[in-house]
């Protein structure tokens, strides 16, 4: 097999993984009939009613509707909404044309947000903004509203220097004569539809990623939920004892963790009329005493998608980290890309290290594939002669060649094996490198001032080609038929134009790797000529 051909079948499955990949992340269907829904999840609180307060540590900072006391935005301070903007990303927001929003609440027969026309308990504050100081560890900050029964209910909210998990607290004070039955719930609501502005996707199918929500139960530890899903009303309602819910973007996380020592909860999605996708959590009933004080707790994060600060959250929540179907080669890859960080300070760098040490890895394939090839190479000449002379008996000439490798000792697919090892690799740093927020606007050198982006001159694509042009007229003068010799003459050309849109750490990694496939050609090739 020659190594032309192993390059045309490399080139005709990457071809069909991107067209694949685009396919699967094209948008999702918006004009669904939705079910109906309680009015509670439905309710949204009237644009004009301005009673917010402003929650803020030294990494986000949370606008909180009183109404309610759900968390209607949530800017990350070190993080930008592109490179170089003054801007900080703005992950949870409402406006007129897109809501994104982390909602809570009580319900049941006691609860305050059973409400039958929808309209949430207004909570009260001391002030309208609150900031966690330097020299503290955590705020505080608590929020009242007092029921027509009397019952006091404090949501607090408590925020960590450093930390982008925030506990959620209810604190009810129940001096009634009579027990109180209720249950906690906790949401997210998104508008399925990106507008223009938010749509990190435009115009470059290679960087897409998945969006949508997602779970963990005691029974799945990790399940994907699509936006499509829900619109088509193929909704999830399962009970769990654990877990999680969440909505998922490329780097970012937003997720509820539930209590669940107090009770069981039911997870469940719903499709409002305004093309809004929502994912949450009701907790079985809670019966609180005559004159008692009960509080339920839940947690709720809001940022990058930091593996080992997610895991010491909730279990399974660092699997939210999208690395695809070859995750299982992609976060291994993803630590020693970290260690190596670690030691040298620059992820650019970082790459072309691991770039050496993949390459040395898979060395005996690489040797292996050239080998092969040079053999083929030499044995070209028979090979012609078996076609002259069966080459009108299809079965007889499969014989001979079948015999005349098996005399050389040559593996017709040695050549060709190897490419199809590599490439789970190839794949896995390319879900690597647009999943993993610490390469997000993460410089290298020069112009490459965003690795997880492509390559805003093109530079990089364009030296890729010429190395793969140079690998392939250094090793292409056993293909005699001219189609054969066109489709390969196109190859560079093709590679080229799909590495336009790539992350430019992936191209990196490519120009690297052949590069070293170059200096492990000529080595292996004039040492087989030796012999």
């Amino acid at each position: 097999m020659e190594l032309q051909r192993n390059f045309f079948i490399f080139a005709f499955l990457f071809a069909s993984f991107l067209l694949w990949q685009a396919w699967q992340s094209q948008s999702l269907t918006k004009n669904k009939t939705n079910e109906t829904t309680n009015s509670l999840f439905n309710s949204n609180y009237k644009k004009e009613d301005k009673n917010q307060i402003i929650i803020q540590n030294d990494v986000m900072r949370l606008v909180i509707n009183m109404y309610g006391g759900d968390v209607e935005e949530a800017s990350l301070l070190n993080y930008k909404e592109k490179l170089n903007s003054p801007k900080c990303l703005k992950l949870l927001e409402t406006t007129s044309d897109f809501v994104y929003q982390a909602q809570s609440g009580l319900i049941g027969r006691d609860g305050p947000d059973n409400s039958i026309n929808g309209i949430r308990p207004l909570y009260s504050a001391k002030k309208n903004f609150f900031e966690l100081r330097n020299n503290k560890n955590e705020l505080r900050v608590p929020i009242t509203f007092i029921g027509k029964n009397g019952v006091t209910y404090i949501k607090n909210f408590i925020l960590k220097s450093g930390r982008y998990d925030v506990q959620v607290e209810y604190d009810i004070h129940n001096s009634t004569k009579k027990n109180l039955e209720l249950s906690i719930f906790g949401q997210l609501k998104q508008t399925i539809k990106l507008p223009k502005n938010r749509d990190i996707y435009s115009g470059n199918f290679a960087l897409q990623t998945f969006r949508g929500a997602a779970y963990s139960s005691s029974d799945t530890k990790y399940e994907k939920y699509k936006f499509d899903n829900i619109a088509n009303n193929k909704h999830l309602h399962i009970m769990t004892y654990d877990g999680w819910i969440a909505m998922l973007q490329q780097y970012f996380v937003v997720s509820w963790i539930p209590e669940t020592s107090i009770s069981s909860n039911i997870m469940y999605t719903s499709y409002l009329d305004n093309s809004i996708a929502v994912i949450g959590y009701k907790s079985s009933l809670i019966n609180i005493p005559s004159d008692s004080r009960y509080v339920i707790k839940s947690k709720l994060w809001i940022g990058p998608e930091k593996q080992q600060e997610m895991a010491l959250v909730a279990p399974n929540l660092d699997l939210t980290v999208d690395y695809g179907w070859l995750w299982f080669l992609s976060q291994p890859l993803f630590k020693l890309l970290s260690i190596i960080h670690n030691f040298i300070g620059n992820w650019g760098f970082s790459i072309v290290l691991i770039t050496f040490m993949m390459k040395g890895i898979t060395y005996p394939l690489t040797k292996a594939q050239y080998t092969s090839m040079a053999k083929m190479r030499e044995l070209q000449p028979k090979i012609n002669e078996l076609k002259k002379n069966f080459g009108h008996d299809k079965q007889r000439m499969s014989r001979e060649m079948m015999a005349l490798y098996k005399k050389e000792k040559i593996n017709p697919l040695g050549g060709c094996l190897p490419i199809f090892i590599q490439m789970p690799i190839f794949l896995s740093l390319y879900y690597m490198l647009i999943g993993s927020v610490e390469l997000r606007h993460a410089p290298f050198l020069f112009w490459i001032k965003d690795l997880s982006d492509q390559d805003p001159y093109y530079v990089l694509p364009i030296v890729m080609g010429l190395t793969m042009f140079f690998i392939q007229k250094t090793s292409s003068n056993s293909i005699s038929d001219p189609f054969q010799q066109k489709i390969m003459s196109f190859m560079p050309v093709v590679f080229t134009l799909f590495f336009l849109w790539f992350p430019s750490g992936l191209v990196l990694y490519y120009i690297i790797s052949n590069l070293v496939t170059i200096i492990q050609q000529k080595f292996i090739l004039s040492n087989f000529k030796k012999k």
